[in-house]
């Protein structure tokens, strides 16, 4: 499982939304997402992805980190797992 988190989505822009601009950029479709509000930052969206690798999903993030798209900056990060 990979998880990437999307920096800079405003909470306004659609689930679907998210999920039609990756795929436009070879993404595969993500699991789930969770929102995290703005509060006193910038708004993210965590992706989660269980049949791809953060090898694979960062060779994807290349491509739309950085990128413009609705009006904002987006960054892409890839969150290693962590070990309970």
């Amino acid at each position: 499982m990979a998880e990437l988190l999307l920096g800079n989505v405003e909470e306004s822009v659609l689930d679907e939304e998210i999920s039609e601009f990756l795929q436009r950029y070879g993404f595969p479709p993500f699991d789930s997402i969770e929102r995290v509000p703005a509060g006193i930052g910038r708004p993210v969206a965590l992706l989660m992805f269980s049949n791809l690798s953060a090898e694979a999903l960062n060779l994807l993030r290349s491509r739309i980190h950085n990128m413009f798209w609705k009006n904002h900056t987006i960054t892409a990060q890839i969150l290693l797992e962590r070990e309970d």
